[in-house]
């Protein structure tokens, strides 16, 4: 059986970094994602739905 670890690209939030594999504790990175380019998205990606989960909590509060 294979380590969630193992396998997938990460976001190392440590290290400022796309790791692949094994690498930093999991609790020090962002992911899995399906692929280098993705993982070197991670932190845009998480601002953009922050954003709209701001938005929404907005727009719910307005109802």
């Amino acid at each position: 059986m294979n380590d969630a670890q193992d396998d997938g690209w990460w976001y190392c939030l440590r290290h400022n970094r796309v790791e692949h594999g094994a690498g930093c504790p999991n609790s020090q990175r962002m992911g899995p994602y399906e692929d280098e380019a993705t993982a070197a998205r991670a932190l845009s990606i998480a601002a953009e739905r922050n954003e709209a989960w701001e938005e929404q909590d907005e727009d719910e509060g307005n109802s």
